[in-house]
């Protein structure tokens, strides 16, 4: 490389490359080994020096010749003192590192260092495109192992990462850090997006440079472990990166509960990402023989900016996480904001009769519809006693679910089976089922507290709620899961080690979830936490939908449901048309069809222009969603920095797509002014512009009869014609014949 400009180097991805560690001069025989780990577009190589020490030597573009990730130039190998094995695979503490450790320890015989020297890795593939490779460390001094597995998506460029621990010593070792994921970075100067948020504000994007020291994203709430800080991030490399253009990691971990991220910049100016679940309060006790595996941290890596990153994880997703991620979604009718807990028997056959009007596919039985000695009339009391209201439902679930089949419609119900309100026949049964401290206080969030899931019978009540719903009413055709409360004075009365709460209650959940989708493999489940508070892809994997926010304010959700958008396909998130916000009925139901499309709304108080308007948006909506829920997204025009957001939907063929434009500031005759330029059509091809999802009586002024060539439409753009009195604007784009 004598003689390549710096711009070169990163052209071909060197400035990635992490030095290899060089403790001394090589004196022994052994040979190094080279360890790549391909996907299509990228490389993790990992490899073992003289010494056995694991550690990364690139982080780019992948090389064209696999044997020439060996000879990266020494020039780029860096070494320093202070910094010990700053580019481990998997940093252990106590011993020649003395930054941020991945993995911290405590002998059985009180010894606090640990040494992880390479002993054999082993790969082998898992499925189509998909490789799992196992490395296997040992402590040369203490009978003590740690396995890094990588689980590598060839053509989604994505990569999973784990790490399992066990040990053999004459005693128990305290695991007092224990991350997922070790990876290392280099570039001249390193940019995060972050996020932050509370009820109703959720995904409140942040962006820095990273500066040296220790940045960490993390989360203590044990249950709705999002609501403050989700663990999705994005870095840059060297500036910002735009939608098309730079060097972007995305990351998250697969854990739904407590969870850390640190991010240091050392002295060498490498970045170090180490990610897991979050040590507060939780030093592990291992016992000899027993294994403990960490959940999966997930990244993706791209050169052209942060759409394609994002594409390639909605693809992912699609294909390997999400339950269904390859089929539909339903459309639906909730009455929440209809009835709140007011309704009994009557109403809810009214709303099913509207269910049918309207014409979507299901209708949605929100809170309130349970308790007896304590009735659900509100949210202080109810919760755990999962029996039907015998003054709301006299006839039961099972006769409304019988009148929705008589109504053509499905049926689905909400359920929050791992919170408990004090006043509950079940806190009365069983107070030892409740997360509490047993001399301390109670303090309440939401009027209720957390059941104690760490513990076997608790996890058999929670999978029971939604058993015993399903074997009473086979036909039941939707659940929504929802989780309003986080862990305050965390105690389990079941758990004799209290330092293991926080991970067990996880584990708890996991185990519950896995059983329902054993025995109910397709039935669709919303993941609500009093919006995004549990949205990952550890809770994920078991869940069709997630709720992106309660805050339902179409304005407010365009931005929520674009920064989501980066990391979480449309058909997995959950727009529902409401009364929130003062826009018009048409601009609310353009906003809530960029995702997975609800109602929220009192069906028997629109006018008849209004109710026809919804009735063919739902058909329009059938017609068009596969592409939403399939298609390739592209961001166009951002909200926070334009007067109009615009995205678009284009299918695998290149042959169809739909563009969603919103106005999202009319001040001073805001508006399209200038062409939306399209992205990821065909070049060659010929398209026909077309507006749906127009109100009736209002003809659009389009002229569908033009023909535009794919070149023309993403070069010069398209102007959608947004303005203060064509507040939203669907385009659908399809190949002219």
């Amino acid at each position: 490389m004598r003689g390549t400009t710096k711009a070169n180097k990163r052209l071909y991805g060197l400035f990635l490359i992490i030095g290899q560690l060089v403790l001394f001069a090589t004196t022994g025989s052994a040979q190094t080994v080279t360890i790549p780990i391909e996907t299509a577009g990228h490389a993790l190589v990992l490899q073992v020096n003289n010494h056995k020490d694991l550690n990364i030597i690139y982080l780019g573009k992948k090389l064209a010749q696999k044997e020439e990730y060996g000879l990266i130039p020494n020039s780029y190998r860096q070494y320093s003192d202070y910094t010990g094995l700053y580019n481990s695979a998997y940093t252990p503490s106590g011993g020649r590192n003395l930054l941020e450790p991945a993995i911290t320890v405590t002998h059985a015989d009180g010894n606090n260092s640990l040494d992880l020297r390479y002993v054999s890795h082993k790969q082998t593939s898992v499925g189509e495109g998909v490789s799992l490779l196992s490395i296997l460390l040992q402590d040369p001094v203490y009978k003590f192992d740690v396995t890094l597995y990588f689980k590598s998506y060839f053509g989604e460029d994505v990569i999973e990462q784990w790490s399992s621990v066990s040990h053999n010593e004459k005693g128990n070792v305290i695991l007092y850090k224990y991350a997922s994921a070790n990876v290392c970075l280099k570039a001249d100067s390193y940019w995060l997006r972050q996020y932050h948020g509370d009820w109703a504000k959720e995904m409140q994007p942040e962006e820095s440079r990273i500066t040296h020291g220790i940045k960490t994203l993390d989360s203590k709430l044990g249950t709705r472990a999002n609501l403050f800080q989700p663990s999705m991030f994005m870095i840059s490399l060297d500036r910002p990166a735009t939608e098309d253009e730079g060097y972007v990691m995305m990351g998250s971990m697969e854990w739904s509960g407590n969870f850390k991220i640190d991010l240091e910049v050392d002295p060498q100016n490498n970045l170090r990402v180490i990610a897991g679940m979050n040590n507060y309060s939780s030093p592990y006790t291992l016992k000899p023989g027993e294994k403990f595996e960490t959940p999966a941290f997930l990244y993706t890596l791209s050169s052209n900016g942060k759409g394609e990153a994002s594409r390639k994880l909605h693809a992912w997703a699609r294909n390997y996480k999400i339950t269904d991620g390859k089929g539909s979604r339903l459309t639906l009718l909730n009455n929440w904001e209809a009835t709140y807990f007011d309704f009994n028997e009557n109403k809810l056959v009214e709303l099913l009769k509207d269910t049918k009007k309207l014409g979507v596919d299901l209708f949605l039985l929100d809170d309130g519809w349970f308790g007896n000695k304590y009735p659900r009339n509100d949210d202080h009391a109810g919760l755990g006693d999962w029996g039907e209201n015998r003054q709301k439902l006299p006839n039961g679930i099972v006769s409304l679910v019988k009148e929705a089949q008589a109504n053509g419609v499905k049926f689905g119900i909400w359920i929050e089976p791992e919170m408990v309100n004090p006043k509950s026949e079940l806190y009365e049964k069983h107070p030892d089922w409740v997360v509490r401290q047993p001399k301390r206080d109670e303090y309440y969030f939401r009027n209720q507290l957390v059941l104690d899931l760490a513990n076997p019978k608790v996890q058999d009540f929670v999978y029971g709620v939604v058993d015993d719903l399903f074997s009473k009413n086979p036909q039941l055709a939707y659940i929504k899961w929802d989780c309003n409360a986080v862990v305050y004075n965390a105690h389990s009365a079941y758990l004799k080690n209290q330092n293991h709460f926080h991970i067990k209650y996880v584990e708890g959940l996991y185990n519950v979830l896995k059983r329902i989708r054993v025995k109910y493999p397709d039935v669709p489940l919303m993941l609500c936490s009093g919006g995004g508070g549990r949205v990952d892809y550890g809770a994920l994997q078991y869940f069709t939908e997630y709720w992106p926010s309660d805050n339902t304010d179409p304005l407010e959700r365009i931005f929520m449901q674009w920064e989501y958008s980066y990391f979480y396909p449309a058909l997995s998130s959950s727009n529902h048309v409401t009364d929130w916000g003062k826009q018009p009925l048409k601009f609310r139901t353009d906003v809530a069809m960029m995702g997975k499309l609800g109602f929220d709304i009192v069906v028997s108080k629109l006018n008849p222009t209004d109710l026809a308007f919804c009735q063919n948006a739902v058909k329009t909506y059938d017609a068009v969603k596969h592409i939403i829920f399939q298609g390739d997204q592209y961001r166009l025009s951002d909200p926070r920095s334009n007067s109009v957001a615009s995205l678009m939907y284009v299918n695998h063929y290149k042959t169809t797509a739909v563009v969603f434009n919103y106005l999202v500031n009319n001040r001073y005759e805001e508006g399209s002014k200038m062409p939306v330029r399209f992205k990821g059509l065909d070049p060659a091809k010929k398209y026909r512009v077309k507006e749906i999802n127009l109100y009736p009586g209002v003809n659009s002024s389009i002229d569908t009869d033009m023909v535009y060539s794919g070149d023309f439409l993403m070069n010069v753009g398209f102007n959608p014609v947004v303005n203060s009195g064509r507040t939203s604007v669907i385009l659908k784009i399809e190949a002219a014949v």
